[in-house]
């Protein structure tokens, strides 16, 4: 009676393939194609904004027991802030938009992979 032939694993059988001159076979979880569309997520989550001079109106507030008038300079920098942070927020928003950021959102991708479909047979 013949004895079976050894069981090598996987790795070890593709080893010896290539050494012998023929390449590896390629096994693919999936295939090589986009998939039409991406999750729709956020790129990024912004950092918060104007937080010391936030505490500072606050601490202010306290000490003069939320009186407004004795805190008027604390509070006019703190809105001067924000409003600088929301106008870069926009002009950023607008750059993005406009795709000179550099990186495309996933509407835009979105939006680029439905007019430019993978083609899935070649007739």
């Amino acid at each position: 009676m013949a004895a079976p032939p050894p069981c090598y694993p996987a790795w070890l059988t593709r080893l010896a393939e290539f050494r012998k001159g023929r390449p590896p076979p390629l096994r693919l979880p999936r295939p090589l194609v986009l998939a039409d569309r991406v999750s729709n997520r956020r790129l990024r989550l912004g950092e918060a904004t104007c937080i010391t001079e936030m505490s500072l109106m606050m601490t202010c507030w306290k000490k003069n027991e939320f009186n407004d008038t004795a805190c008027a300079q604390e509070i006019q920098t703190f809105f001067d802030c924000t409003a600088k942070a929301e106008a870069e927020r926009k002009e950023r928003i607008l750059q993005e938009s406009l795709g000179r950021s550099g990186n495309f959102g996933p509407k835009q991708v979105n939006k680029l992979l439905k007019r430019f479909p993978n083609m899935t047979d070649y007739n």
